[in-house]
C-alpha cells in the first residue's frame, strides 16, 4: 500500500507518472514529494513507488 494525500492505494510497483496517470493528474503545475524528498519531473517516469511509502501531490494554482 502506499498512502497518497492521506489515501491509501495498491500503486506499489509503480512509477510516478503512472501514478500521477491514474489519479487523473497532468504533471504540468505539480509537485511530488516521497517520503518527504521532493521527486524531480525528469525522474517522474524512472522512480518507483514501494510499499508503505507516503506520497504528497500539490497543484500550483495561480491567482491574483
Amino acid at each position: 500500500m502506499v498512502k497518497i494525500n492521506g489515501e491509501n492505494y495498491e500503486y506499489a510497483g509503480l512509477s510516478v507518472l503512472e501514478m500521477l496517470t491514474e489519479l487523473g493528474f497532468s504533471k504540468e503545475r505539480i509537485a511530488v514529494e516521497i517520503n518527504c524528498d521532493i521527486v524531480p519531473k525528469a525522474d517522474y517516469s524512472t522512480t518507483k513507488l514501494n510499499d508503505d511509502d507516503t506520497v504528497e501531490v500539490v497543484s500550483f494554482v495561480g491567482g491574483g
